[in-house]
């Protein structure tokens, strides 16, 4: 059985895809640190729990929401705890369970991280692509992305 090599415009792709994304991230990543902000791993654990409904998640809840790897999530939430920026409870529903909350000063971090992160964001992408373009190219990705889910 021979297998069929991929395209030289899936390789292309491939290669640009695996180029751009730590590029993108260690900009966005040294702009919050020079900030002296935690990780953009963490903004994405208090964002995620701040655009829940209620507030609050169970860890496997918030792990399905995470923009950035999974593994290391654990040790992230101690000293996301211990720097006083989100608290755990007790599920109701689960004796066993944890929920995930915010606490004031974890909402606030958030807060004054986004413009660092925002302004990032910007100069990676829209000062790179008209908007239209980044609306081609992100619908292309969420397409790329739901076929190998």
């Amino acid at each position: 059985m021979q297998t069929q090599l991929p395209s030289d415009e899936t390789q292309a792709l491939w290669v640009a895809l695996m180029r751009i994304g730590p590029l993108v991230l260690d900009k966005v990543e040294a702009a919050a640190k020079a900030e002296g902000f935690p990780s953009l791993a963490a903004y994405d654990v208090l964002w995620g729990i701040e655009r829940s409904k209620q507030h609050a998640l169970r860890p496997k809840e918030l792990a399905a929401m995470l923009l950035f790897p999974r593994y290391g999530t654990s040790r992230l939430l101690d000293r996301l705890e211990g720097d006083g920026l989100i608290v755990r409870e007790e599920c109701p529903e689960d004796a066993r369970g944890q929920l995930i909350k915010l606490t004031e000063a974890g909402r606030k971090l958030r807060a004054r991280m986004w413009p660092v992160y925002g302004a990032a964001m910007r100069e990676a992408i829209e000062d790179k692509l008209t908007p239209s373009e980044a609306k081609t190219l992100a619908r292309l990705l969420t397409k790329l992305g739901d076929q190998t889910g």
